[in-house]
């Protein structure tokens, strides 16, 4: 859009921002316009004469960047809010840059393991929310068979574990549950993201994790990754599952 047809619009903009811009990977001087909270106008500077409400010309060494989305962000409302509810944690994305947070199915309580556990995040979430917010659903064993209201209600995909999940309401599945559970999700064009970790070779390497790292890498070794990684690689063969590791 050019300065012309926002002064053909009859709407005068809110905000416009001059400065070095990055836009489609390049850097650039350029201006850009605000209005009713979106943007309208991303221009050379040049090119824009408008007028606006506000104007803002960034200093040097400032670059106005595209929100950023983080698509692995843990907020512990409701039930654990202590830890980080959706106030802090999406204050905390907007001072970063983050203006998208897409949020993992536990460490809440009750975990997004149902279109309840998903209504009852969004109706808390709603007030407090700085920043943009999306949901990713879980499957654990309790809900298997059960996944297509959850993706229908307008989850992104969802979240299982191969290995103990941290939390007691949240369980894993077995490599057999997760074909099922793969094909399920395939059966209706979702997405399916593992934390894949093979329990039996975990269970193999468990023994003692003392203060040091080192102890606690030795526990987690690659292999843990690598033998759980071939066998899911096989089941996205077998079923068609869109996964990701």
């Amino acid at each position: 859009m050019n300065a012309a047809s926002v002064g053909e619009t009859g709407e005068p903009l809110d905000l416009i921002i001059r400065g070095s811009v990055l836009s489609q990977g390049v850097i650039a001087q350029a201006a850009v316009g605000v209005r009713n909270g979106r943007i309208a106008l991303v221009s050379p500077d040049s090119d824009v004469s408008a007028e606006a409400s506000r104007e803002r010309r960034l200093e040097p060494g400032e670059v106005l960047i595209p929100g950023i989305i983080d698509s692995h962000v843990h907020i512990n409302e409701p039930g654990r809010t202590e830890w980080e509810g959706f106030d802090y944690a999406t204050r905390a994305a907007v001072a970063g840059g983050v203006t998208t947070v897409i949020d993992m199915p536990l460490n809440s309580n009750p975990p997004t393991l149902t279109v309840d556990a998903l209504e009852l995040k969004r109706s808390v979430a709603a007030p407090k929310a700085y920043c943009e917010l999306g949901f990713w659903g879980g499957v654990d064993a309790t809900n298997l068979g059960r996944l297509r209201p959850v993706w229908d209600a307008g989850v992104f995909g969802f979240k299982c574990f191969l290995s103990p999940s941290g939390v007691d309401e949240y369980g894993s599945l077995s490599y057999v549950q997760l074909k099922d559970a793969m094909e399920e999700i395939a059966s209706f064009g979702g997405r399916l993201i593992i934390h894949s970790e093979d329990p039996t070779e975990l269970g193999a390497h468990a023994g003692h994790v003392g203060a040091s790292y080192r102890s606690f890498a030795e526990s987690r070794p690659a292999s843990c990754e690598a033998t759980a990684a071939e066998r899911i690689m096989e089941l996205v063969r077998r079923t068609g599952c869109r996964t990701h590791i």
